[in-house]
């Protein structure tokens, strides 16, 4: 089973399912495509935007298993 953690990559988060950016939309990360994705962690882009990061692992994580 997939599962992500708080320490990766945005863009190695949505390489491993694109879907994964619905959620990360929803929490205010609209520049999934911008330079930042590419070097920035989850944990990081969650800081900047203002988002919980535990809630947002848990909604991705939630998502991929049940696929």
């Amino acid at each position: 089973m997939k599962q992500i953690t708080k320490d990766m990559i945005i863009r190695d988060i949505l390489d491993l399912d694109v879907g994964t950016a619905e959620f990360m939309l929803k929490a205010g990360m609209h520049c999934l495509g911008c330079p930042s994705a590419n070097g920035e962690s989850l944990e990081m882009a969650c800081m900047v935007h203002g988002a919980d990061v535990d809630t947002l692992v848990k909604e991705i994580n939630d998502y991929l298993a049940s696929k």
